[in-house]
């Protein structure tokens, strides 16, 4: 069935379209490759041209491709990156100091691989952010992605399932803002959605901007536990099917061709819109094998793969790498474990010790150091600003409540007041200290950086103005993110 809409109007946030994507045109059930990854594509090019208001400011527009590593469940500072000497011992950490390739500063022994590679990017010591309902996961995770906090954060933090009406994920808009020139997917998330208890999925979609900027998501089947996932992605909506080959797909694109023909009213309606590009586009992609052959792990070397750890944290890292190599704009790649859980997560509040030494610990350090190392041999960390953090860190004393959680004598609750992130690639200062925190790691003592001003640091390296207008699904003008990007970052 086709419906051509009869009133034009203003695109949720692409007014130049003239008229809504979701009434152009509609057709039932017409799809030829049973595929979404044209819808996706279609997207790419609806984006107006970004303000260079920080144009020649340090860093901008240094950056082709964003690599964040979401640690999910907020890890403690003052075990990893950021311990403390001459404190209580309800504030030291249990692991022991060393140093690392940064004089003067130390980690604790759980990263020595990470030790080995700290001169490649910048630590940030002072990420804080006064809680307001934020004090939980999934409304501190929407915070981060979207740089926005929500209408509806309940006392314990909690949010509504994601919604058409959220704000987009970071990597949305820069799809949008920069879309792909080349047959590759523009944005992937992996190896599981952001989540906190049955809050599944808020932050990780294209909110107001429409499905067709949403992430292509790739989780396999297996639980948090299964270590081994990754052996088992499955990409069927990227595979041909065994009897149809390249040669059918084409006559097939032919075929479409010739219809599209006998449909003037059709095309006339969508003419600014450029379907057969977006259609073009999405075959090209299927046909070409690009995005298959980025999603072959198995050909990587035993040795790499032992490099980056062979659990779904470290093989996530290196498909990671591989998507950048392929050229994917966004890679999102998420703790592979749901926020507030036991094991491996990062949500330490009991059992800490035992947890971040032979779990957490030992798969951050190994595939997140792999990553920095391989992005560097291979030139990719020039032209990538990769991002790593949580959602917050961790309470200074041990044992105490600060967000409603029963806490163990070893264990931390969560403390957004101060915390850490890594920031490298695509221009950033190498071996750099950003801003410091207190004796206890308990507030920022200098240069603190809220979580804003990091995404808005992101859209800057991409040649993005942060404060660049969207319209939300009222049509009411909304900026990227309302902060200023940390220029001191880069060098």
């Amino acid at each position: 069935m086709f419906r051509i809409p009869g009133i034009p109007g203003k695109d949720l946030c692409d007014s130049h379209l003239g008229v809504s994507r979701r009434d152009i045109l509609r057709v039932g059930g017409a799809s030829i490759l049973g595929l979404t990854l044209n819808n996706v594509l279609r997207g790419q090019a609806a984006a107006a041209a970004a303000p260079a208001a920080g144009a020649g400011r340090a860093g901008w527009g240094k950056a082709k491709h964003v690599l964040m590593v979401y640690l999910q469940g907020g890890p403690s500072h003052l075990d990893l990156w950021d311990p403390k000497e001459n404190v209580p011992d309800n504030v030291r950490s249990a692991f022991k100091n060393i140093p690392t390739k940064v004089a003067g500063k130390q980690f604790t022994e759980i990263l020595p691989k990470l030790a080995q590679v700290n001169d490649k990017f910048t630590m940030i010591n002072s990420m804080s952010y006064t809680p307001n309902g934020l004090f939980n996961h999934t409304a501190a995770i929407y915070q981060i992605m979207t740089g926005y906090t929500t209408d509806k954060v309940s006392p314990s933090g909690q949010l509504e399932p994601p919604s058409p009406k959220d704000f987009p994920n970071f990597g949305s808009n820069i799809i949008r803002l920069k879309p792909m020139d080349e047959p590759m997917l523009p944005f992937v998330m992996l190896p599981r959605p952001l989540q906190e208890s049955n809050v599944v999925g808020k932050g990780g979609s294209a909110g107001f901007l429409g499905k067709a900027y949403d992430p292509y998501t790739l989780y396999p089947d297996g639980d948090d536990l299964d270590l081994g996932k990754m052996d088992r992605i499955k990409i069927d909506d990227l595979q041909l099917r065994p009897d149809l080959f390249s040669v059918r797909l084409q006559r097939r694109a032919k075929l479409r061709t010739a219809i599209d023909a006998q449909m003037p009213a059709i095309e006339k309606a969508v003419e600014n819109l450029s379907m057969d590009q977006y259609y073009s586009q999405a075959l090209n992609l299927i046909a070409s094998g690009r995005a298959r052959d980025a999603f072959a792990l198995d050909r990587e070397t035993d040795q790499m793969r032992d490099r980056y750890g062979r659990n779904t944290f470290g093989q996530s890292c290196l498909l990671a790498r591989r998507l950048l190599e392929a050229g994917t704009r966004v890679v999102e790649v998420i703790w592979p474990k749901v926020a507030n859980s036991d094991n491996h997560s990062w949500d330490h509040h009991v059992g800490l010790t035992e947890r971040m030494k032979n779990k957490s610990g030992p798969m951050l350090d190994q595939g997140l150091s792999a990553l920095f190392a391989d992005l560097e041999s291979n030139g990719l960390l020039d032209e990538t600003i990769v991002v790593a953090l949580g959602e917050f860190g961790r309470s200074p004393e041990k044992g105490v409540s600060t967000s409603g959680n029963g806490n163990s004598a070893d264990g931390r609750d969560h403390w957004p007041y101060c915390y850490t992130a890594i920031v490298g690639g695509a221009g950033i200062k190498r071996g750099y200290v950003h801003g410091k925190s207190d004796k206890t790691g308990s507030s920022p003592a200098e240069n603190p950086v809220h979580p804003t001003e990091l995404l808005a640091t992101i859209y800057h390296s991409m040649g993005i103005d942060p404060e660049t207008i969207v319209y939300n699904h009222l049509n009411q003008p909304r900026e990227l993110v309302k902060a200023k990007p940390v220029t001191q970052l880069f060098a």
